[in-house]
């Protein structure tokens, strides 16, 4: 059956801003591939989207090759150096604002540039600075305020109002800014206009990355030169497990894509027959709880898993789990100390050691950099410090586990569902940044998806709450 709409043949972007959906159909046009135009897209997202996401954060990828191959581009920064438990000896949790809550190495950008390391391999021929002036100019000229990004600021005032850098780049005198007022972001533009002309690489390893060192270092962040400078984004093999619809992917730990596919593996053998009714509502928070349950127990840094966590994928571990699943009551939650009943069954992995996450809106702690208007922060609130935190006698690299996971699904003859596009034999790939969770489509958007005739991809920042 032929699934392409006449308009789109050639390739479709999306987004929640009307200038990233923009910067990537001219990536688009310019003879890019989709890899390129989601770096548009990303870049572009920052300046206009900043309350969302920013290069303070972490980025993650899954990449359909014109093969049909699927991988996982994982963009996770490491804890820094100094990120050790007699920092935070003062403290019950972890800070959730501030120098002491920055304590991974932003990833984002790292993920950038394996991005367009895959994107020339597929052809790819636009320069990084055509890709990188949409967003530049954004940030120069400034842009709408967002009825979203003044709720939030004004919400989160208290509490980012004297976190360093935080007035300037974000108040308008002094003031939460109103829907519809223009915010410039000047610092923001002449980062990206550096790094369009040095490199991304100098965002880690050079002047950019220097001064960043230089101003964590001066506000008491744990990240240090070294941290930046050994940032690498790797490849890794994707999570995936199997619906009626063909093969749902989502990315490995330290992000939460095991309990995204989890949450629709469950929910489908409910067979629930009609939406948004009491049995809808009660399936999906019901199976939510059952992989919340997963989570906690096993997603960390992937350097410290016990086994291999696509064990919770298995179709008979997932049988058994819907069977646990009381149609008529809800189950306990959280769930009770000692009550391994109401949890997954596999129980051999301990708790994760950086603990649960919860997501928060404010995509950063507050930490702003004077020079470079990028924010840097860690979604590290409400985290034990002690449980968290390494000892001397543990590494300090570590990569906390993230409430993000972009998905990709796949029908059985290898269409992309939610593009309403049908994979071509050959083509550069397609990308998309996707949600924590969906369900009944391949590229689910919150930052923003695209696709140019190709395979198709997802992709997700971390968003520093």
């Amino acid at each position: 059956m032929e699934l392409h709409s006449a308009g789109h043949r050639r390739g479709v972007v999306a987004a929640p801003h009307h200038a990233a959906v923009e910067a990537g159909r001219t990536s688009l046009a310019e003879g890019g591939n989709a890899l390129e135009a989601m770096v548009a897209m990303a870049a572009t997202i920052a300046a206009v989207y900043p309350h969302m996401t920013q290069l303070g954060g972490d980025g993650f990828w899954l990449v359909r090759e014109p093969s049909g191959r699927v991988r996982a581009l994982m963009a996770a920064g490491r804890a820094g150096a100094n990120a050790r438990r007699e920092l935070y000896r003062d403290y019950e949790t972890i800070p959730p604002r501030g120098a002491l809550a920055a304590l991974t190495v932003p990833g984002a950008v790292a993920g950038w540039m394996l991005a367009l390391e895959a994107a020339s391999a597929f052809g790819g021929r636009l320069r990084l600075g055509d890709l990188l002036a949409p967003a530049i100019a954004r940030a120069r000229e400034g842009t709408i305020v967002t009825r979203s990004q003044a709720r939030f600021t004004a919400e989160k005032l208290a509490e980012l109002k004297d976190v360093p850098g935080f007035a300037p780049t974000f108040l308008l005198d002094g003031k939460p800014p109103h829907a519809g007022a223009t915010l410039k972001q000047a610092a923001l533009a002449a980062t990206l206009d550096h790094v369009a002309h040095a490199g991304l690489d100098d965002f880690y390893r050079g002047d950019v990355g220097r001064e960043i060192a230089g101003d964590l270092d001066r506000v008491g962040s744990p990240v240090t030169r070294a941290d930046l400078e050994s940032c690498r984004a790797t490849l890794a093999e994707p999570l995936s497990v199997a619906v009626d619809a063909g093969r749902a992917f989502n990315t490995p730990p330290p992000t939460q894509g095991l309990a995204s596919l989890i949450i629709l593996a469950l929910f489908e053998r409910l067979r629930v027959p009609q939406g948004e009714g009491f049995d809808h509502i009660h399936g999906l928070v019901e199976a939510t709880k059952r992989a919340f349950g997963v989570r906690d127990r096993v997603i960390t840094d992937p350097d410290d898993l016990p086994h291999p966590v696509d064990r919770y994928l298995d179709a008979k571990f997932l049988d058994a789990e819907a069977l646990t699943i009381d149609r008529r009551k809800a189950a306990r939650w959280p769930v009770p100390a000692g009550d391994e009943r109401a949890r997954a069954r596999p129980a051999a992995a301990p708790y994760a050691q950086s603990g649960p996450r919860r997501a928060r809106r404010w995509p950063h702690r507050g930490l702003r950099r004077h020079g470079r208007g990028r924010s840097a922060a860690d979604s590290s609130g409400d985290i034990h410090a002690a449980r968290a935190l390494p000892d001397a006698a543990r590494p300090r690299d570590r990569r906390p586990a993230l409430a993000v996971g972009p998905h990709l699904g796949l029908d059985a003859g290898q269409s992309a569902h939610g593009s309403a596009l049908r994979r071509r034999a050959r083509g550069p790939p397609a990308v998309g940044r996707a949600r924590r969770r969906g369900v009944g489509g391949a590229l689910f958007g919150r930052h923003g998806s695209c696709r140019d005739g190709g395979v198709a991809c997802g992709w997700n920042v971390r968003r520093r709450s």
